[in-house]
């Protein structure tokens, strides 16, 4: 066999490996979290903080994000329902782009007061968002919201930060509405287990806040 066909089938096979391994580790992680996810907001246990995973606020079609627009309705479902006090808002923010505010604004607008909303900057990706909400505000004990398939990996990192949390599914999206939406979570899936196993710290740190008694920005 040619050199080149050898490599050829070689680099095939490396991509197939690559490609189970992280449908795999979305599996295990998603089945993992199955006793600890809820779609019943009746369901889930009362904590003092929430914690809502950002993303972009405009979708791939140019008007408001599906995923956006229903994690922050699931978030005030949650507040509403006086399964949490205080929600931390955290997601990136680089320059124009600013998923903290964008939350605390539509959470504003669907009747959170502002007062009990904590804004994170840090939260580039997952693990830097559960991460900081132990290091920086202080909790042990959350409600993470997000739409199921990323809440797997959120329990995940939050189990090895130490902290108990549940997942609050907010309302998924029907596919193909974001390609590269539904396409990332496998690798995303593997880098959890590989940011675990490594031990890997947030990208940001920060003094502490004292959430319900420092003021919400």
């Amino acid at each position: 066999m040619p050199v080149m066909s050898v490599i050829a089938v070689r680099v095939v096979a490396v991509l197939l490996m690559a490609a189970f391994l992280a449908w795999f580790a979305e599996r295990r992680l998603d089945r993992a979290a199955e006793a600890k996810t809820f779609s019943d907001v009746a369901r889930v246990p009362a904590v003092d903080v929430a914690l809502v995973l950002g993303t972009a606020p405009i979708g791939p079609e140019g008007g408001p994000n599906r995923y956006f627009v229903y994690r922050l309705d699931a978030a005030a479902a949650l507040y509403k329902a006086g399964k949490a006090k205080y929600l931390i808002a955290s997601g990136a923010r680089d320059g124009d782009y600013d998923e903290p505010t964008a939350m605390r604004a539509g959470l504003i607008e669907r009747g959170v007061p502002a007062e009990a909303i904590y804004r994170d900057f840090g939260g580039y990706r997952t693990l830097d968002s559960v991460a900081r909400a132990r290091l920086i505000y202080g909790q042990t004990r959350l409600v993470i919201v997000s739409q199921r398939f990323h809440l797997g990996r959120a329990l995940f990192l939050a189990a090895h930060e130490g902290i108990e949390a549940w997942g609050f599914e907010a309302r998924d999206v029907d596919t193909p509405y974001s390609i590269f939406t539904e396409l990332r979570r496998y690798p995303s899936a593997m880098r959890a287990f590989w940011d675990v196993w490594f031990n890997t710290p947030p990208r940001e740190t920060g003094a502490p806040v004292r959430i319900g008694v420092d003021p919400a920005d």
